[in-house]
């Protein structure tokens, strides 16, 4: 159950599991919009046709909310046919951190308009992209509480080093999430 403002009733949850090329998503959300998405953590990278597999719904389909019949959409597109992406749209969310106004939420909205499939930008980038230059560790702090990975893509933000820096969903999905991009633009180009 989750409140979106104080007062308000709780929301009628809805969860459903989507099988990708990198395990179990689950996604969680109401007819408002997603609450979250959890990743699986990865212990080694798909490999051949584990990587090409299909996305589909495997539990929860019978009674999706519209922002869930998005999500799971938008994802397919993202791992199977990236080219599509851009027609369709980003679903709505319904998480408290995304309805309060906070740098935590200015950050995560920079990043989803700002940063594109197939690039990658620093801590520090994406602190003065979101208005503040000096707050590259509160930037940090925002890709740590992201409750809706991959369409808010905090994997595109990396150490200025280049390294690819921790992720919620562990380092090697996020290498995947990565080199995913690079090669899906590549091919785009």
């Amino acid at each position: 159950q989750v409140n979106s403002k104080q007062g308000d009733p709780p929301c009628k949850e809805t969860r459903v599991v989507l099988l990708s090329p990198v395990g179990r998503i689950e996604i969680s959300g109401c007819g408002t919009g997603l609450h979250e998405i959890k990743l699986p953590k990865m212990s080694q990278l798909p490999t051949g046709a584990e990587s090409s597999a299909t996305c589909e719904v495997c539990e929860g389909a019978e009674e999706m909310p519209e922002p869930l019949e998005q999500c799971t959409a938008w994802l397919r597109a993202y791992f199977c046919e990236p080219a599509t992406m851009r027609n369709l749209p980003v679903p709505a969310f319904h998480h408290p951190l995304l309805q309060q106004d906070s740098f935590t939420r200015q950050v995560l909205w920079t990043l989803l308009n700002d940063v594109k499939f197939g690039e990658a930008v620093s801590y520090k980038e994406l602190a003065d992209l979101a208005g503040n230059s000096r707050a590259a560790r509160a930037v940090g702090g925002a890709m740590r509480s992201n409750p809706i990975p991959i369409i808010i893509p905090c994997h595109r933000v990396i150490l200025s080093s280049g390294k690819t820096g921790s992720y919620g969903g562990g380092h090697l999905l996020k290498e995947w999430l990565l080199s995913h991009e690079k090669l899906q633009k590549e091919k785009l180009a």
